[in-house]
């Protein structure tokens, strides 16, 4: 059985790394970290355009992500036995190879499937997808808190890059997929993301530093649900509700009534609304994550302790609460196609990002520092089950939400969610 190495540091201990390695497999775990993201991104904005384009309805859409969301929510539940069994290094290889898989799979979509076939189909594919996809999250955010330095707020920063980075990387996969929809169509993009990200898991495979820690003790495996720290299960609950918030518009509502104000019906068209629905999309992530990495200076990480983090994390949950019932009331006031709506739509969903990174960052460095380090991967794993969880409802509600009550009920059931985040976060701060 592997051994942890503790948190910040670098001696070579049973078959833990070297002390040359640190960075060698921190920019590893990055790199395959990066390819994933611009898959995932890439592969939601095509499917999303793509039937959605085909006339799929606000529901049938959201239907495609939900199985995607559930399996992220059963692997994240068990990342502690994954991790027990396997290691960090396997689960971060498991989980490219299955988007690989779920990339080859949905090539062989037939255009003659009846909806309902086509719906079962992309939603199993997408499942696939999110195992995938939280794999590798649950690998390389372990993997940090076992390699960063712990001084000078050293895991505050190497966790506010990852995360950054990753965030800028999948925001240019939804402007690629949408592009890739665009110009090559949807099988050939489909089958050209395969092939790239087979060269990247070879490589990854290849270079990745031998002795990546991750494992631990059986006994910690399967110990409950939940974590044993209280401040663990407030803020994914937090957690929860935050992701909550942004996928309700997100996923379907948004990228939904953008095509329909940006498109005149006409393939032409479609083909330009595309690209700038992707575009839009592509930039509010990118955004996203260059707001990321700039949080720990923004929230003073280096320096302060953690109990001034906590306080500042329940602050910016509360500036995130009036933003979408702001949206909701001009979208409610303007009526759909009113031309200053999305205007304001766009310049109100940037402000959204901008505290929902803040939000986003302080919360990854939380679940960090509050997690223990010989059980870091259930730590994490369960608090990144709740984002899951999140996204699951969020995506739901984002298809029913959007079908019975246009934008204005989209946006209104996002700034509930954003309440609820603000109520679990207030108590992680004792004061």
């Amino acid at each position: 059985m592997g051994l942890f190495l503790p948190a910040g540091g670098h001696r070579a201990t049973g078959r833990g790394i070297a002390v040359s390695q640190p960075l060698r497999a921190y920019a590893a775990v990055t790199a395959a970290y990066w390819a994933f993201m611009l898959s995932d991104g890439a592969l939601r904005m095509m499917v999303l355009l793509h039937f959605n384009a085909l006339g799929f309805s606000p529901v049938q859409l959201a239907w495609l992500f939900l199985l995607y969301e559930v399996a992220g929510i059963v692997t994240n539940l068990a990342a502690g036995w994954l991790a027990a069994r396997f290691g960090l290094a396997a689960t971060l290889h498991g989980g490219l190879a299955l988007q690989i898989g779920a990339l080859v799979a949905l090539a062989q979509l037939d255009p003659g499937w009846s909806i309902a076939a086509s719906v079962v189909f992309v939603m199993a594919v997408q499942g696939v997808s999110g195992a995938a996809k939280d794999l590798v999250k649950m690998s390389s955010k372990s993997a940090v808190k076992l390699l960063a330095p712990t001084r000078d707020g050293g895991l505050f920063r190497w966790v506010a890059r990852l995360t950054g980075s990753k965030n800028a990387v999948k925001g240019l996969g939804f402007f690629l997929g949408a592009a890739l929809l665009a110009l090559a169509g949807f099988d050939l993009a489909l089958w050209g993301m395969a092939a790239v990200l087979a060269v990247i898991l070879i490589a990854i495979a290849l270079f990745l530093p031998a002795g990546l820690p991750g494992r631990m003790r059986a006994d910690e495996a399967w110990a409950g649900w939940r974590s044993r720290d209280p401040r663990v299960n407030r803020l994914s609950l937090a957690r929860l509700f935050l992701f909550g918030a942004r996928d309700v518009w997100f996923v379907v509502g948004i990228p939904v009534y953008f095509q329909a104000v940006l498109s005149d019906g006409t393939a032409e068209g479609r083909r330009e609304a595309f690209f700038l629905v992707g575009g839009f999309m592509a930039l509010w992530i990118i955004a996203y994550g260059a707001v990321q990495a700039f949080a720990p200076r923004l929230l003073g990480g280096r320096t302060q302790p953690e109990a001034e983090t906590t306080r500042k994390a329940v602050l910016w949950a509360g500036l995130l609460v009036p933003i979408p019932f702001f949206l909701a009331g001009a979208a409610w006031i303007a009526g759909e196609g009113a031309p200053w709506l999305t205007a304001t739509l766009t310049g109100g969903l940037l402000l959204f990002g901008f505290v929902f990174a803040v939000n986003s960052s302080v919360h990854s460095y939380l679940i960090l520092a509050f997690g223990a380090a010989e059980r870091i991967t259930r730590d994490v794993g369960f608090y990144y089950m709740a984002n899951a969880a999140g996204r699951l409802i969020g995506t739901l509600l984002s298809g029913l939400s959007y079908q019975l009550g246009g934008l204005p009920l989209c946006l209104f059931t996002a700034g509930a969610m954003a309440l609820a985040s603000w109520l679990a976060a207030r108590r992680l701060d004792p004061g």
